[in-house]
């Protein structure tokens, strides 16, 4: 019987190639080549307009932290525009690079896993700063938003900034995720697009400041609801797709508690096991054709399927097995790795098992290490599939379900799981 292995061991013709950790600094040529290519994509994406608007910016010179909320790519660009004046680095995961590696390279970023500690990032983040002297700018939640609402920002964010001892800045989109909706973001929506770029705290404040009490700031912030935004500005939506894909982030019934049975197509999501039919309206908000509208609001559903995930997890019941197709991710290349069986519960957190180049291996990312999990709809990268992936280390495994609509779940259940396992932590320790 072969020895299981922790990792994959790849054939002796596979070059395995990984961007260097530590940034350069920011090419002029390529800074201004993005930005003159963010300004054609711009005309594009956009249609409606678009503003920036500085607070407390009067006299800010780098270097200094941008903390940005993270809709969709053209936030990407939106950055170049708010910051062409100054240099400036981004943090940047690794799927990020492939296919774009020496633009990355080129434009300064620091290379980035996933959701694992890495102590080179800590690195990189002072290089930044205290050697080029310029602007950090990433994006916190390391993950577009599923439903225009602000996702996880982990502590040690806060950590680097009392550590690092720069002014802070928080820019924060709208519309950029209405125009193009994580779970249909190759359709675009005409929405006027409006950002603001906020200084919310001085190196002096920063000084006389616990990391906890940075964080506080930080998530009041970043804080940012889109569709309540749209409803509250009146920004109408009026195109006849603008339910497709909802039910990927939507897929759990209100009215009979079903979950993977609901369609968004057009202005309706429906529910194919009750028969149950919601218009998506042109304000953003849901509404029953029949009977009782259980959430008007989308990220209201959203944190009712977060509550119920919670419950399973409480109870016991919760536990996601199946056998799929995985690719593996070491460097800039996907490699097929065959098929493999991924397990979910709340005692072993994520485990991976398969056999791939005639050797049986074994990965697992325990449940109080991984605080959320990066998922994606229609992966272009892998051909158009929804996906998720376990990171570890040295590797991403890109997990690809045949179960309908189950990501959103998987990743809502490792958010709780986490929470769970610091809430008992804490009690301890008290």
């Amino acid at each position: 019987m072969n020895e299981i292995k922790d990792y994959v061991v790849y054939p002796d013709n596979i070059e395995i190639y990984t961007p260097p950790t530590m940034p350069a600094k920011q090419d002029k040529f390529y800074k201004n080549l993005v930005y003159v290519a963010s300004a054609v994509v711009s005309k594009v994406c956009i249609r409606k307009g678009s503003k920036i608007e500085k607070i407390n910016m009067d006299g800010l010179k780098p270097p200094y932290i941008v903390l940005s909320n993270h809709t969709q790519f053209v936030d990407f660009l939106v950055s170049f525009r708010a910051l062409r004046k100054y240099n400036f680095n981004n943090i940047a995961t690794l799927d990020g690079y492939v296919g774009m590696a020496k633009i990355m390279e080129k434009l300064g970023c620091a290379c980035h896993r996933k959701f694992t500690t890495d102590i080179s990032l800590v690195r990189a983040v002072h290089k930044v700063l205290h050697e080029y002297g310029d602007i950090l700018y990433m994006y916190p939640e390391a993950r577009y938003t599923n439903v225009g609402t602000t996702t996880l920002i982990p502590d040690v964010v806060a950590k680097l900034v009392k550590k690092n001892k720069v002014p802070l800045v928080v820019m924060i989109h709208h519309g950029h995720y209405l125009n193009a909706p994580f779970w249909d973001f190759r359709q675009y929506r005409k929405v006027p697009f409006y950002s603001t770029m906020k200084q919310i705290l001085t190196v002096e404040q920063i000084e006389e400041m616990t990391a906890d009490e940075i964080n506080e700031v930080i998530r009041e912030e970043m804080y940012y609801d889109d569709h309540r935004w749209q409803k509250e500005n009146n920004i109408k939506i009026t195109e006849d797709f603008r339910a497709d894909g909802l039910n990927k982030v939507l897929y759990k019934c209100p009215h009979c508690m079903a979950e993977g049975k609901t369609v968004g197509k057009g202005i309706h999501l429906t529910c194919e096991e009750c028969g149950k039919v919601w218009e998506y309206t042109e304000l953003g908000e849901l509404k029953a054709l029949d009977g009782k509208t259980e959430f008007s609001h989308i990220p209201d559903w959203y944190e009712w399927e977060r509550e119920c995930v919670r419950q399973e997890i409480l109870d016991g019941t919760y536990y996601y097995e199946e056998t799929l197709p995985v690719e593996s991710m070491p460097g800039l290349e996907f490699i097929p790795i065959g098929e493999a069986k991924v397990t979910h519960d709340f005692e072993n957190g994520f485990i991976i098992e398969g056999n791939y180049n005639g050797h049986d291996y074994r990965i697992q990312r325990q449940t109080k290490t991984l605080y959320t999990l990066h998922n994606e709809f229609a992966f272009k990268k892998l051909g158009k599939v929804d996906c998720f992936d376990v990171s570890v280390k040295d590797n991403s495994f890109y997990c690809i379900p045949r179960q309908k609509d189950v990501v959103t779940k998987l990743m809502l259940a490792t958010e709780e799981m986490y929470k769970i396992v610091s809430e008992k932590k804490e009690k301890t320790t008290v």
